[in-house]
């Protein structure tokens, strides 16, 4: 019988002005970006996050604590890409992620097939496997009243042999 593991991921960024936004590794043309040591993709965190929990290595910063050596801005694909290197190396493949990005803007179902094969590819997957949604919250909360974005995200691994 396989071995099953399942992680779940969150992470939370405020807007910023004079920021790009991107959001599973796609640019999206808004006025504000979001704050961060890295780019501030909420949605690459989170996938991260629930990768490396399921596969029981932490999380996002105990991986790579902000004081350390990572370039500001650095591509969260980078992180997400490296994350599921340890995983790998730990015997485990992803078997599918799914996430959902909070807030009221910016409208991503023209851009949801993009942003899943980037987060595939630095994942080295199929498309087919990671799954991109959101939902607002009805203007309720940071993310209702514009002041940032956040995004959760569910993993499951299976160990290798």
């Amino acid at each position: 019988m396989a071995e099953l593991r399942v992680g779940t991921g969150f992470d939370a960024h405020a807007f910023e002005e004079g920021l790009p936004l991107v959001l599973g590794g796609v640019r999206f043309d808004h006025p504000r970006g979001l704050a961060g040591h890295s780019d501030g993709d909420v949605i690459a965190h989170a996938i991260t996050d629930a990768l490396l929990g399921a596969a029981g290595l932490g999380d996002i910063g105990s991986l790579f604590p902000s004081g350390d050596a990572i370039p500001e801005g650095v591509d969260s694909l980078v992180l997400l890409a490296d994350a599921y290197g340890h995983v790998r190396e730990a015997g485990f493949r992803l078997v599918n992620a799914d996430a959902v990005l909070i807030g009221e803007e910016p409208r991503i179902a023209g851009r949801r097939a993009e942003m899943r094969e980037r987060l595939a590819a630095a994942l080295g997957v199929d498309p087919g496997v990671v799954n991109v949604r959101a939902t607002t919250t009805d203007r309720l909360g940071f993310a209702g009243r514009g002041e940032g974005l956040a995004a959760q995200a569910v993993a499951l691994l299976e160990r290798v042999a």
